[in-house]
């Protein structure tokens, strides 16, 4: 589980082929994965990801076909920066919602606009998942949990402080 508040932002430094899926490299530094280890989850970009290889500020996960079908994790090119949150310890708090880091799919911003020293947004979510999304619900793009604002039959909005 993850809360949705990024703590750290990650560069993808390699991408190498795997089969049907990919292995990603991210570099982020000693401090960020200090204490991670093989097998932990780490959200990246919001995808749940377990690590295969740490050490030295860098970190790889695998990528399966499923997930390069449902992310836009396969959009990724080295130099990439992606946003990171290490998996929520129990008893920690939790500042955000609850996130799961299973992507269900990919919305598009339709439109970005400055509102009163905020970052307001126009979403639409893919039609079979626009039915799930409430006002005053929570939805997380890219990693970062948000309260939905208005919704619409074809979009919602957010608002990033």
């Amino acid at each position: 589980m993850f809360t949705g508040i990024v703590t750290a932002v990650g560069t993808v430094v390699a991408i190498i082929e795997a089969g049907s899926g990919r292995r990603l490299a991210i570099e982020t530094g000693a401090q960020t994965t200090a204490g991670w280890r093989i097998g932990d989850s780490v959200a990246v970009a919001g995808c749940c990801l377990t690590l295969v290889a740490v050490a030295n500020g860098r970190f790889e996960a695998e990528l399966s076909g499923e997930t390069l079908a449902r992310t836009t994790l396969g959009r990724l090119v080295p130099g990439s920066a992606v946003n990171l949150e290490p998996a929520l310890a129990v008893g920690s708090a939790l500042g955000g919602h609850l996130v799961t880091g299973h992507v269900d799919g990919v919305a598009t911003v339709r439109d970005s606009r400055e509102e009163a020293g905020a970052l307001g947004a126009t979403v639409e979510a893919p039609a079979a998942l626009s039915r799930f999304i409430a006002e005053k619900g929570s939805v997380t793009l890219d990693g970062v949990s948000l309260t939905v604002g208005r919704v619409t039959r074809a979009s919602f909005e957010i608002t990033l402080v």
